[in-house]
């Protein structure tokens, strides 16, 4: 499973962003295995619809899970509407995130 955590930068070991539409990165961990990918979220510098934008980014990439500080409603219907789970309220880096989601499931 593709789980998604809005990051300040590009690796495990970066800081989970508490911003989702504007934060700097996104990485992509696969739940079985633990390898990622990362991106920098092309909606960072837009002047406005950035959640919504962002959220369409996750959806192409076939998230099914994003870890990040906060949602905007705009972004959180986007998301819910390609059937992605949203957990917010997370800090710690992104490989804590995303191991601290699996040992709650």
């Amino acid at each position: 499973m593709k789980i998604a955590v809005s990051a300040m930068g590009g690796s495990l070991s970066a800081k989970v962003d508490p911003r989702f539409g504007r934060c700097a990165y996104f990485v992509i961990v696969d739940s079985d295995t633990m390898k990622f990918s990362a991106f920098s979220n092309p909606a960072s510098e837009l002047s406005g619809g950035a959640g919504p934008a962002a959220a369409r980014e996750i959806v192409k990439n076939d998230v099914k899970v994003l870890l990040t500080g906060s949602v905007g409603t705009n972004a959180k219907l986007a998301l819910e509407a390609g059937e992605v789970e949203i957990v917010t309220g997370i800090e710690g880096t992104v490989k804590e995130a995303v191991e601290n989601y699996l040992s709650d499931k």
